[in-house]
């Protein structure tokens, strides 16, 4: 059974940095499309970051540009979310996903895209 786990979460001042990862396990997703969203309470989950099967393209909600990255080690299973410049308002529990299908040409931002989730990790951001 294809299982997500994340790790990397925890308590960040603003301004500082966290890198979250999140390991497959029982299934390979090297040829999935793997994404990030995250949750903050009260809100609806939200679209952060999305990364090709091959790792050649890469997505992201425009409030995070320029300070998140995407990457993923296929031999290892795992995708990365590096976050810096981090602000109160990237506080909220972050998913790890992977698509629907493999080998997808778009980089989907909806969460119904994505057949595969992790337990969510959280991220909390102080002022």
């Amino acid at each position: 059974q294809a299982q997500l786990v994340e790790s990397g979460g925890g308590l960040v001042q603003a301004g500082g940095s966290l890198r979250l990862a999140c390991t497959a396990s029982g299934q390979t997703f090297s040829n999935y499309n793997r994404g990030w969203f995250r949750q903050a309470p009260g809100k609806e989950r939200e679209f952060v970051a999305a990364i090709g099967w091959n790792g050649g393209r890469t997505s992201y909600v425009d409030s995070v540009k320029g300070r998140f990255t995407i990457s993923r080690d296929s031999a290892k299973n795992t995708v990365y979310l590096q976050m810096n410049s981090l602000k109160p308002e990237d506080a909220a529990v972050y998913y790890c996903a992977a698509d629907l299908r493999p080998f997808r040409i778009i980089l989907y931002t909806v969460s119904q895209e994505y057949g595969y989730w992790g337990q969510g990790i959280q991220v909390t951001v102080s002022s």
